[in-house]
């Protein structure tokens, strides 16, 4: 079922939102664009939202030929995850909303990114304002080679993006702290006493944490450090690999030997014996005067699936948020999408009226950025119209209604219940029965049912480790409550606006 990938000459790449980038043989961009947006929303109601985002978040759309729809992950583990849980799924929604399509191919995106010239359109993947020699990219093909684990050593790695450099990440307001901390780790001379150690930064999903990340791991090679980067599902794959093929110690020496280690997305570090590896290696690495950096979507207390050891550990070092982008920031990000676009498409242009209306109207991550370019250029090069305002509007106005309410966390529940009744968040966690942290404690729960996906056995592991029954049970007593309680009634609608405001 799985077949190799096509020629560059067959391709023609339309990123999308949410990081999906759909490669379009025939038909309408916008259609097929659409089709897989509702593939995507389809999958992300089925399963969660956890199980989407760990899963299907960088599942891509690469083409449709001869009824094959051929998609592509970026690792081994996510592809192999896919095919033995989910493949008949995404198989039976791609037919239900391609006509003709009747299988599906899964790649790993590694071979293809070196074989065709991807537009990226992203914060974490700007476009370059223009390609490196052939000559320039076998250098540092060598000097990779020279300074990363190979398969061989059992220890590959994730691969770099080279157009992720600090050259090309754009700075403002928001990321200033965490982009001037990145640098400071990356260049920091051989010997000298680490700073910030480990380094962990965090934030949304689409605001540049691997853009810096693997712009860490660019200076890093090139001063001949041994770096590795891996992803957190990459980090699950290696060890597990290594245990079942006996070589875990191995495994072990190696990762520690190296001089600087990159996690990213470690919030989805799953099971017992893989977070204690993952402690023991910080620790050896840290206490070895080695760099650590990592990145995550919450600080490193709100990790509640991690062990207390790791998120501590985590926490010792400079832990640096990036906030949303601002609106300079925003124009920004634009600016430089429409100058990349306009390499291949001379004729896009865009005013600086329609820029910053654009920027104005689109508040949530430098991916909507990107959709949102795609869909001008589209209006550009299909329609021949003249992109003003209104034109505008109508080109992104699915990006505007489909912008979703801010997505709540259990955590940002319990601290913000807590706050409101006057007690801890480790009193709503501890197992204290008095009332005044029981009612606490059940609002919170009855909030973490009707504002997340979170199933009943997930929010009681987050309410220190209670059965689902007594969610159950304290959802049930709140709905009855606040059709009795006007004051508790009010208090819970509070709190929901606030939450979701």
């Amino acid at each position: 079922m799985l077949n190799s990938s096509r020629s560059p000459n067959d391709l023609k790449r339309l990123d999308t939102e949410a990081g999906s980038s759909v490669t379009v043989v025939s038909g309408s961009e916008a259609s097929v664009a659409e089709s897989w947006d509702r593939v995507r929303r389809r999958l992300r109601a089925e399963l969660g939202e956890d199980v989407f985002s760990s899963w299907f978040g960088r599942l891509e759309l690469l083409e449709r030929v001869d009824g094959v729809a051929h998609l592509s992950v970026p690792t081994r583990f996510l592809k192999s995850w896919i095919q033995s849980h989910y493949v008949d799924r995404v198989r039976a929604l791609v037919s239900e909303e391609f006509s003709g399509v009747t299988e599906i191919s899964l790649t790993v995106r590694n071979a293809l990114h070196r074989a065709l010239p991807r537009t990226s359109m992203s914060q974490e993947a700007p476009l370059s304002a223009s390609s490196r020699p052939t000559v320039e990219r076998t250098a540092q093909e060598r000097m990779e080679e020279r300074t990363q684990p190979t398969e061989a050593d059992g220890l590959s790695g994730s691969p770099l993006d080279r157009r992720l450099a600090f050259s090309s990440f754009l700075v403002g307001r928001s990321n200033a702290l965490a982009h001037a901390a990145a640098e400071r780790v990356a260049r920091i001379e051989r010997g000298a006493p680490l700073l910030y150690n480990p380094l962990y930064v965090h934030s949304s999903v689409g605001l540049g944490k691997t853009h810096l990340l693997h712009a860490i791991g660019h200076e890093v090679i090139a001063s001949g450090c041994r770096m590795i980067y891996l992803t957190a599902d990459r980090f699950m794959y290696d060890f597990v690999t290594a245990l079942k093929a006996q070589t875990a110690l191995a495994f072990k020496e190696r990762l520690r030997g190296i001089d600087v280690l990159i996690i990213d997305d470690v919030q989805f570090l799953q099971g017992k014996s893989i977070q204690q590896e993952f402690c023991h290696t910080l620790n050896a690495l840290i206490d070895a005067g080695r760099q650590v950096v990592v990145a995550a979507d919450r600080p490193p207390s709100d990790l509640e699936s991690l062990d207390e050891r790791v998120r501590s550990r985590l926490a010792g070092g400079l832990v640096v948020e990036m906030g949303s982008l601002d609106e300079p920031l925003r124009v920004k990000i634009i600016d430089t999408r429409i100058a990349a676009a306009k390499l291949h498409h001379p004729n896009f242009i865009v005013s600086s009226e329609v820029v910053a209306h654009v920027a104005h109207v689109i508040t949530t991550n430098g991916r909507d950025l990107d959709g949102a370019v795609n869909r001008l250029l589209a209006h550009s090069t299909l329609t021949g119209g003249v992109l003003s305002i209104d034109a505008a509007d109508l080109a992104i106005r699915d990006l505007v209604r489909a912008r979703e309410p801010r997505k709540v966390k259990i955590e940002d529940i319990q601290k913000l219940v807590a706050t409101h009744y006057n007690v801890s968040r480790a009193d709503i966690l501890s197992s204290r029965r008095s009332a005044g942290v029981v009612k606490p404690r059940q609002v919170a729960m009855y909030l973490s049912k009707i504002l997340t996906l979170r199933s009943l056995p997930e929010i009681g592991r987050r309410f220190g480790g209670r059965d689902h029954t007594t969610v159950l049970h304290a959802v049930r007593k709140i709905e009855a409550a606040v059709g009795a309680d006007l004051g508790l009634k009010d208090d819970v609608e509070l709190l929901k606006r606030m939450l979701q405001d």
